[in-house]
């Protein structure tokens, strides 16, 4: 025979193991430093400008 489970235990387990990857990922994506994201905006607005400027006008 198995194991006896309370599911309503088996429930918030897996509940709060959900929370906690959502938090993972939450944590990369916003949990940034200010000079990680001075850096990148830097980064993104040196690569608009080269890409821009390579542009052809259309005549």
């Amino acid at each position: 025979m198995g194991d006896v489970v309370n599911l309503n235990r088996a429930r918030k387990a897996r509940a709060r193991a959900e929370a906690r990857t959502i938090a993972d990922a939450n944590r990369a994506k916003f949990g940034r430093t200010k000079t990680e994201k001075v850096r990148d905006r830097i980064e993104k607005d040196r690569t608009e400008a080269l890409l821009d400027g390579a542009k052809l006008e259309d005549d």
